[in-house]
């Protein structure tokens, strides 16, 4: 019995290819039922996500037959031309327990490290599992891939750090704060990554929202959204006695906040720290302000040189996780260290995974 998986993900293919093959989650167990009706797996997942959608079969057919017939039912199933070479990958053993396991660690995802696709795999396995679909080949694979997983988590830190504006923003008030709940945010400029930034902030506990922008209606329309109150663009700096956190990105042509009128709101704030999030472009804040006490000031390009540091720190996870992979695909197919050779970074299964 051999695994082999077909598939399509946002490594090969773009948004409107995935879309035609994506399996509704209702319609799966039909899916599965039909591949083993058919004679094309005796046992079948079907994972299906915005980013990817694989079919993982254990088969006694010849791989190669396998693979064929594979492609034929995706196209076939969704009444669409069979995708490219390039574009629709396939793997068999023991490149196609390895790609499982790579998926499962947040390796072969957009977000290196990242969770989410652990939890659509231990759906897309619990599915096909209750509907009787899967057996020993299969379970004891997906269950290893699972184990290996938590351990590629406890061991490495390929999910160390954040790689977004917002969540790098975070970070830093958490530092400087050590807990954000009590503190209130100030947005000036109501625009998307502000937006983004303030509703992460508030899930990681900040008190409020105030919203100041030009357009008051603008404001009045993002405070509610966010559970917060709008004042008028002229009155924000009234409002930094209160605020703790202040994230601003308007379309000011110079500096709507130097030392000069900070200096006296920090006297106001009895020098409370005071995180400035500087994400306008030209930069609202003059960066002489990070001369004054208790002022922590970071303007767009450096949140998004930490956001490549931890990045980086992700990517030298990765032989540390693969190390792993390896290790444990090789005891799941049973074969000698000889096979290790199989998974290579640079071999065209793994590259097209």
């Amino acid at each position: 019995m051999s695994i082999v998986v077909v598939g399509l993900s946002h490594r090969t293919s773009p948004v409107e290819l995935r879309e035609r093959f994506a399996f509704v989650e209702a319609k799966i167990p039909d899916a599965l039922l039909k591949l083993r009706a058919d004679g094309l797996a005796t046992e079948a997942v079907i994972l299906s996500t915005c980013n990817r959608v694989e079919l993982y079969i254990a088969t006694a057919n010849e791989p190669t037959q396998a693979i064929s017939d594979l492609k034929k039912f995706l196209a076939k199933t969704h009444a669409q031309p069979e995708p490219g070479g390039e574009e629709l990958y396939s793997l068999h053993e023991p490149h196609s327990v390895h790609h499982l396991f790579k998926v499962a660690c947040g390796l072969d995802s957009m977000v290196l490290g990242e969770t989410e696709i652990l939890g659509q795999l231990k759906q897309a396995y619990d599915l096909a599992l209750k509907s009787g679909h899967t057996g020993a080949r299969l379970n004891k694979t997906f269950q290893r891939a699972f184990n290996v997983a938590k351990q590629v988590r406890t061991e490495t830190n390929i999910q160390r750090g954040s790689i977004s504006v917002a969540s790098v923003a975070v970070e830093l008030a958490e530092k400087i704060f050590s807990s954000l709940e009590g503190h209130e945010v100030m947005v000036i400029g109501a625009g998307d990554t502000s937006e983004k930034t303030a509703r992460a902030l508030l899930s990681r506990g900040a008190k409020g929202i105030v919203v100041a922008n030009r357009s008051y209606e603008r404001a009045e329309v993002l405070a509610k959204v966010l559970g917060g109150r709008a004042v008028k663009f002229d009155d924000w700096s009234r409002e930094f006695e209160k605020v703790d956190i202040a994230i601003s990105s308007t379309a000011a042509p110079h500096h709507i906040l130097d030392r000069a009128n900070l200096e006296p709101m920090m006297k106001l704030r009895r020098n409370r720290p005071l995180l400035l999030i500087d994400i306008a472009v030209p930069r609202d804040i003059d960066p002489e302000v990070n001369h004054l006490d208790n002022v922590y000031l970071y303007n767009v390009d450096d949140l998004q040189s930490i956001a490549n540091d931890y990045l980086d720190h992700r990517k030298e996870e990765i032989l540390k996780c693969e190390a792993i992979i390896q290790e444990k695909a090789r005891a799941v197919l049973n074969k000698n260290p000889s096979h290790g050779a199989c998974f290579i970074k640079n071999s065209p299964e793994t590259l097209q995974s």
